[in-house]
């Protein structure tokens, strides 16, 4: 742990995450569709989700039920009576000048309230708390030619106005920017296993980051899209206020954009109090009672969400923890794990897959899981044709990018490619014998230091495409050496 004054101990974070409610047909207080995307702009819209005077919001009572489950799920305090407010702000992604939203002051009553989520980080166990969940109409999208600072002007979308909202917010809890993704990656995957929300669709969970460095004042970062971005973002922000701080200038409490583009904050304006916001309650809509058997019924309906899955995972397929905690940090990567056991190959051989390669690959073409059209049958078959000698892990490892890219049968690129394994000795000893010709000082070295065999047969891989049987090339290299040395020291 870092102790210096602008060390890790004195970085202070918040999040305020924004999850939409995607498991719903429609809107939060009209029957318009929720499913907005690629639709062509201003086409699922309402006078209720526009907010034309006269008009009335009615209150879809499914989106209550979701966030119940949210906030069961995150050990919430779950209050009697709920009720909305309006919170009155100018801006043109809101048409009405206030959105309908909770408040948990001046007499509100959010939906629920100091709940609780552990995070592993360097295998220590982290409690974040949950200052409140509440739910609220998504804005519309406000659509920018470049870069906000830059666009000559403003495209706004009101499809998505409207939309069921989820707002999470956390205790400045957080103390470095991998915090921050860590918690956001186990609430996605909470909100997965509910099945409430699918976090892979673009706009469903954006993140507002609170963050002060040496008790400083807040600096809050809008509309932050992704997991990676967000780390990013906090890292350009720490680093933006400790160069302030070392000049001897006052950091501003403000609100700053992330581009990510340029991959800078951006001022935007001077951050709002909530005194600016004048909430008063939303008239139109009656107080929601949450009655006991109301939330026994939801807890009856509950799935099996993260925490628990990780324990089954280590107990029923003898998985470490790690491994398990892993699997379960993403529902799709989870499913995909369990899938794979159950068409019959071992658990450690299929979560080594998943965890290094196949992530390392997601990783590389910046796609998500359920992006691809790799399933767990195609998983199997590469980890069968390597347990039946068809091919080395070598050129698994080499096909796999491409599985995951097409979707394509490992048998039948490895057939397309020539990329069989070569398990004869006859031809892998020919091969050698090419090799050591190709290489006599290499040779040499290996006939006097026995780590230089790795170099041969680096080379017999390079001269096979990684297709020769890397035990049986060891075996024939060093006997082929030996037959060498025999020859060299016998007169």
């Amino acid at each position: 742990m870092k102790t210096d004054r602008f060390g890790i101990e004195s970085v202070k974070i918040g999040l305020e995450a924004h999850c939409q409610l995607t498991s719903l047909k429609t809107k939060l207080f009209c029957s318009c569709s929720a499913d907005y995307r690629g639709k062509k702009p201003n086409t699922l819209v309402c006078p209720v989700c526009l907010g034309i005077p006269g008009s009335l919001p009615v209150l879809n009572l499914r989106a209550v039920e979701l966030a119940l489950m949210v906030a069961l799920a995150l050990n919430c305090k779950i209050p009697n009576e709920t009720f909305f407010f309006r919170k009155n702000y100018y801006y043109p992604d809101m048409s009405k000048n206030f959105q309908i939203s909770q408040y948990d002051r001046a007499g509100g009553n959010p939906l629920s309230v100091d709940g609780s989520v552990y995070i592993r980080v360097d295998h220590k166990r982290k409690k974040i708390k949950i200052r409140r969940v509440h739910l609220e109409e998504d804005p519309a999208r406000l659509v920018y030619t470049g870069t906000i600072d830059a666009s000559p002007y403003t495209l706004i979308d009101y499809n998505r106005s409207g939309v069921a909202l989820l707002e999470i917010v956390t205790d400045p809890d957080l103390s470095s920017p991998r915090e921050a993704r860590i918690f956001l990656q186990k609430l996605r995957s909470i909100l997965e296993h509910l099945g409430v929300s699918n976090g892979g669709l673009e706009g469903a969970m954006r993140c507002d980051a609170n963050i002060s460095i040496i008790g400083g004042p807040r600096v809050e970062i809008k509309n932050i899209s992704s997991f990676k971005e967000v780390e990013r973002a906090l890292n350009f922000e720490i680093a933006r206020q400790k160069d302030l701080v070392s000049k001897g200038i006052s950091v501003k409490q403000e609100t700053r954009h992330w581009d990510e583009t340029r991959r800078v904050t951006i001022s935007l304006r001077i951050k709002e109090e909530e005194q600016d916001y004048r909430y008063f309650p939303e008239l139109d809509l009656i107080p929601i009672n949450i009655t006991k058997s109301w939330l026994e019924q939801l807890k009856s309906k509950m799935p099996e969400l993260p925490d628990a899955r990780r324990i089954r995972l280590t107990k029923e397929y003898g998985l470490p923890s790690y491994d398990a905690e892993v699997l379960t940090s993403d529902k799709s990567l989870a499913d995909f794990f369990e899938s794979c056991v159950k068409l019959g190959k071992a658990p450690k051989t299929v979560s080594n897959w998943l965890m290094t390669d196949v992530l390392r690959c997601l990783h590389n073409f910046n796609l998500e899981l359920t992006e691809t059209k790799f399933t767990p049958e195609q998983l199997v078959e590469m980890i069968t044709l390597i347990e039946d000698g068809v091919i080395s892990g070598k050129i698994a490892k080499m096909i796999l990018p491409e599985m995951i890219k097409t979707g394509e049968s490992p048998r039948l690129i490895v057939k397309e490619r020539g990329l069989v394994k070569i398990s004869g000795r006859e031809e892998l000893q020919l091969l050698i014998g090419q090799v050591c010709e190709e290489n006599p000082d290499a040779v040499k070295d290996a006939l006097k230091d026995e780590k230089a065999i790795h170099f041969l047969i680096g080379k017999l891989m390079q001269k096979t495409r990684g297709r020769a049987d890397p035990k049986l090339a060891d075996e024939l290299i060093r006997a082929h050496l030996a037959l060498l040395k025999s020859r060299v020291s016998t007169p």
